[in-house]
């Protein structure tokens, strides 16, 4: 894809290393067909061979990167399944929405000013061009027909990279942020995303101008996302429950979907990285050819490695996060070095990357990291080591031969190549968690970013969706789908936590919180209820008694007032028929053993 008159010539994930030369102009060969018959905005690198002439089109490219782009997209599909699969019940409609955020709102704001600070103007003097940001296109849009082809299609497949990146942090910070608050942060996170892309693909870019190597994104996407969930994880801290003493790991919502979920990335990754040739003219077709190979062979690997790691270490039962996280950490190894490596090498860097992924959630896990999709392991780790493999297995490449400016280390180039990753490793890091805490933080100060405790439990398809019932947020009315009021928080104050609380109550909203539904006497006992539609036969008593003795404030023979002790009295039934020793269980909650109880 030419630059109209640029020194250099996106083609890799729109890098100005060019794999092939720019069009030249139709070549007649027999005939009289006039060569000014045909635009220029049609000429391209592919040679159509017809009767009378020799023509370069550049369709064919666009056809590539569009529909590359279009299969992308669907990858958005596949983190909603992954991500709502891996969640409990209660929330699975809300991290779909989410997803559909990351596009809506991300997308928008990448259209914006995204893309005008990732790619400078097609056409513009590298020289002049700044080496940490760019002056692009903002707004973009474009009406003169040789550049109409080019911009709108570099800025859709990068449109696709950009909102991968969000929707990868969304992972991180499901079942406890604010819907509010997600939508700033997946219009701001643009910001993040679009420096590193600058640097890595860009003409002027100052890893570029180094001889960084990163062909499909795992620095300015994988890493750039991984990272961003990182900070957001640790700042939000974990789930309600999730790292106490004695509680399991919260069940798959639906392990199904996540598996689906698994499937859908592993086809959109195939767009992902073949897409990154950025065309299949001249020989950017076996670049293409070469992506797929390695790309389905690394997987092959890591899913193997994962299954076996499973099958050992999980007393030989096949664990789907296993599956799943080697699957994907292989997948995010091969996206720097996709179409340079061979089968061979894929296949070791889909190994290693499969290893990192399920130990790397291991080990989260074991620093109380929570993380509910293994977004850090996954992308983050998988982006370091996919990085660095290229300074390993890196070479120079009879196909592409700007692509790479240095060998790597087992090719005899030393570590230079690899110190040339690392440096980028380094600073995309130092980059995204400054800037992510930054604008994270800021989120939290004014919307703030956690949802309050009560809505945590009780599902944020409930709170934020009505879904199986409504909540008022002003009023904390709590209606199940047929509009009876089922309670009114009222004893809830702003900041208070599971250690604030009873500890009955906070071991039963633990286990609670773990679970699918809501338990209403739960709720009712830890947040305090004002009235209900159904007054309970116990209440009705003891309001009665209540009413009856509230003139008698006289104490009986041990000197101890009426009132107070028939309340004592009252409070310890009521403690009763909540913990089911009066024959009352909630029909949304059984504890499992009476000694949960």
């Amino acid at each position: 894809m030419t630059n109209g008159g640029s020194s250099c010539s996106p083609n890799m994930s729109g890098s100005c290393n060019a794999a092939v030369l720019p069009a030249t102009d139709i070549v007649p060969v027999t005939g009289t067909f006039p060569p000014a018959s045909l635009p220029p905005h049609l000429q391209n690198y592919t040679v159509v061979r017809l009767p009378s002439i020799v023509l370069n089109t550049r369709w064919d490219d666009a056809t590539w990167i569009l529909t590359s782009a279009f299969i992308i997209f669907t990858m958005q599909s596949g983190f909603g399944l992954l991500e709502s699969g891996s969640v409990s019940q209660k929330n699975e409609v809300n991290i779909m929405v989410k997803n559909a955020v990351d596009v809506l709102f991300g997308g928008i704001s990448y259209w914006m000013f995204g893309y005008g600070l990732s790619f400078d103007k097609i056409g513009s003097d590298q020289e002049k061009n700044h080496p940490f940001v760019g002056l692009g296109e903002f707004f973009v849009d474009e009406t003169d027909p040789e550049r109409v082809g080019n911009v709108f299609s570099h800025f859709f497949f990068h449109a696709s990279f950009a909102t991968t990146a969000t929707t990868i942090v969304s992972g991180a910070m499901a079942e406890r942020t604010k819907l509010e608050a997600y939508i700033i942060f997946s219009f701001l996170n643009t910001l993040i995303y679009c420096f590193p892309a600058h640097w890595m693909w860009d003409c002027a870019g100052w890893l570029k101008a180094m001889g960084v190597v990163d062909i499909a994104g795992a620095g300015a996407v994988h890493l750039v996302g991984g990272v961003t969930g990182l900070i957001a994880t640790l700042m939000l801290k974990p789930r309600t429950g999730r790292f106490h003493d004695g509680v399991e790991l919260p069940a798959m919502g639906s392990p199904t979907n996540t598996v689906f979920g698994m499937f859908m990335l592993w086809w959109g990754w195939l767009g992902f990285n073949c897409g990154s040739t950025y065309g299949i003219s001249h020989n950017k077709w076996i670049l293409a050819a070469r992506s797929a190979a390695c790309t389905i062979t690394a997987s092959i690997g890591g899913g193997m490695t994962a299954i076996t790691l499973s099958y050992l270490g999980k007393r030989r039962k096949f664990d789907v996060t296993f599956l799943i996280n080697g699957v994907l950490g292989s997948l995010v190894s091969i996206t720097a070095m996709c179409a340079l490596a061979h089968p061979w090498e894929a296949y070791i860097i889909g190994v290693v990357g499969s290893l990192i992924a399920c130990t790397g959630c291991l080990l989260t896990e074991r620093l109380r990291i929570d993380d509910p999709v293994s977004v850090v392991p996954v992308h983050a780790l998988g982006a370091i080591w996919s990085l660095m493999s290229v300074g390993i297995f890196g070479r120079k490449d009879a196909l592409a031969e700007k692509l790479t400016v240095y060998d790597g280390l087992l090719a005899g180039g030393g570590f230079k190549l690899l110190g040339i990753q690392a440096l980028a490793i380094i600073s995309i890091i130092t980059w995204t968690a400054i800037t992510s805490f930054v604008l994270l933080k800021l989120i939290d100060l004014t919307l703030g970013l956690r949802v309050p405790l009560h809505e945590e439990i009780l599902g944020a398809d409930l709170v934020e969706h009505s879904i199986n019932g409504t909540y008022d947020k002003s009023s904390h009315e709590w209606r199940d789908r047929d509009g009876k009021l089922v309670m009114v928080v009222e004893r809830f104050r702003k900041g208070e936590t599971l250690d604030n609380m009873n500890p009955r109550d906070a071991s039963r909203l633990r286990r609670m919180s773990l679970q699918r539904t809501s338990s209403n006497e739960t709720m009712k006992s830890a947040f305090g209820f004002v009235r209900t539609e159904e007054v309970s036969m116990l209440d009705t008593r003891a309001e009665t008694e209540l009413a009856g003795s509230a003139d008698a404030e006289s104490g009986d023979e041990n000197g101890q007032p009426t009132v107070m002790r028939r309340r004592r009295g009252i409070q310890r039934l009521r403690r009763l028929q909540r913990n089911n020793v009066l024959g009352k269980r909630s029909g949304s909650w059984t504890p499992r053993h009476s000694s949960d109880l």
